[in-house]
């Protein structure tokens, strides 16, 4: 026997959920913001699976797929898998749906593929095609009733699914317009099941709010298998893959793309787009390990008398806090002062580097801005600083140096602890604090 669960309300703005209708959500603050869901079907009754030994299992369904992409697959982890759902955010303009409709074409040669338009019709989407090249004759539908397209996958069974995008989904049986938290939520989940229940690799764009998370409650991030974040500057052409969550792979890792007429273009060495070749005090280079990626990065830093009593501190592509930390270490470790200089850091090329081995980088090049004096030439610095000075070993040290030595940078300043590594033409210049990073300029 059927029975209906109790109406619940959400928030549309962080999807607090709560058993009744208030005026100001105890998640976020807003006011005004909770809608109700209409209660589901909840069918009560006798197992529809059993239970199974694991050693009966069968491990088939995770052969890989290729996207057409390496740098794609890179961040997949090699590839799609049956039955994985993988969401897709980034801000409106950025090269979602190009990157979606190119690696469509692609897809198409291995299986049916059926591609779900929710925000353009077929003609758009034939003109965006003709001018990417993609030739495939892959399966096209424009529609945004959930039930419509449940119906249409179950008649043409296709191998891979491709939503765009997921707010403009909407299902008859919630209340609510598209976009709305209760009605991502379901259309989530219904892929979700589509995507278990015929094996069906799923990819569903997802559009991301002011603040750079995907639009909708978070528990979407937790439904799939798979979180990319397609990010970059509108003006500019390059753009990063992200994969901030992974069943399937390693998390973290990075694809570099660049937007031109024919669509997404990969790009094989990244190294070389984030390094200016410029020599002078405040420029300084490094190698980050973005999944398993060794990228060179350059940091640049720039510092100004303050006519303020509290001088300013901003930072592009590392952490302002990081910053503000490895100042208070160059000024009371290295005598290195600046209290009453506005500092400013920035990353070239817009690369966000996240990890602590970038610290002695950036505590040189500040030092070199403010003694007036440029690191030696082909000099790249990757360390870890800690609160008392010390310039801590970081992993991966020898992938790393190799990295730096192919792109021309034989001088490294590394940490003492990582100075055993011996690799070919590196020239190394081991440090144990910042103190003695500081007296190299």
């Amino acid at each position: 026997m059927a029975k209906t669960a109790r109406a619940t309300f959400f928030c549309g703005e962080c999807g607090h959920e709560s058993p009744k209708w208030l005026g100001n959500c105890p998640g976020c603050g807003s006011w005004n913001t909770m809608v109700e869901s209409s209660a589901l079907q909840v069918k009560a009754g006798g197992l529809r699976t059993q239970a199974q030994p694991l050693s009966s299992v069968q491990d088939d369904d995770l052969r890989r797929y290729g996207t057409g992409m390496q740098e794609l697959d890179r961040v997949l982890g090699g590839g799609l898998c049956r039955g994985m759902a993988v969401l897709l955010g980034g801000d409106p303009g950025i090269g979602k749906s190009t990157l979606l409709l190119q690696v469509a074409g692609h897809l198409a040669s291995s299986g049916a593929t059926l591609y779900v338009s929710g925000e353009e019709s077929a003609a758009q989407i034939k003109s965006r095609a003709t001018r990417l090249g993609v030739k495939s004759d892959m399966l096209l539908i424009n529609e945004t009733d959930i039930a419509a397209i449940e119906a249409e996958i179950d008649r043409l069974r296709p191998q891979f699914l491709l939503v765009d995008s997921i707010q403009t989904m909407h299902s008859q049986d919630l209340s609510g317009s598209a976009g709305s938290v209760s009605q991502v939520r379901e259309g989530t989940a219904t892929f979700i099941k589509i995507a278990k229940r015929t094996g069906a690799a799923v990819l569903i764009v997802g559009h991301v709010t002011k603040d750079g998370a995907i639009a909708g409650p978070r528990i979407l991030e937790h439904m799939v298998d798979t979180v990319l974040y397609f990010e970059g500057e509108h003006h500019a052409d390059l753009r990063l893959l992200r994969a901030v969550k992974n069943r399937f792979g390693s998390i973290n890792e990075v694809g570099v793309f660049e937007m031109c007429e024919t669509g997404m273009r990969q790009v094989r060495d990244p190294s070389r787009l984030f390094l200016s070749g410029q020599h002078m005090p405040g420029c300084a280079v490094t190698c980050a390990l973005e999944g398993t990626r060794p990228m060179l990065a350059e940091v640049q830093a720039l510092l100004s008398l303050s006519p303020f009593g509290a001088p300013r501190r901003m930072a592009t592509g590392i952490d302002p806090g990081r910053l503000n930390l490895l100042l208070a270490v160059l000024e009371n470790k290295a005598r290195v002062g600046a209290s009453n200089k506005d500092v400013y850091v920035n990353v070239v090329g817009g690369l966000r580097l996240i990890e602590r081995a970038v610290d002695l980088s950036v505590a040189l090049c500040v030092a070199s801005c403010v003694k007036n004096r440029p690191l030696f030439e082909n000099t790249a610095a990757i360390g870890e600083i800690g609160l008392t000075g010390e310039v801590r070993a970081v992993s991966q040290m020898e992938k790393r140096m190799r990295e730096c030595v192919r792109l021309g940078f034989s001088n490294l300043i590394v940490p003492k602890l990582d100075a055993k590594y011996n690799v070919p033409g590196a020239n190394l210049t081991p440090v144990r604090n910042v103190a003695e990073a500081a007296a190299l300029l």
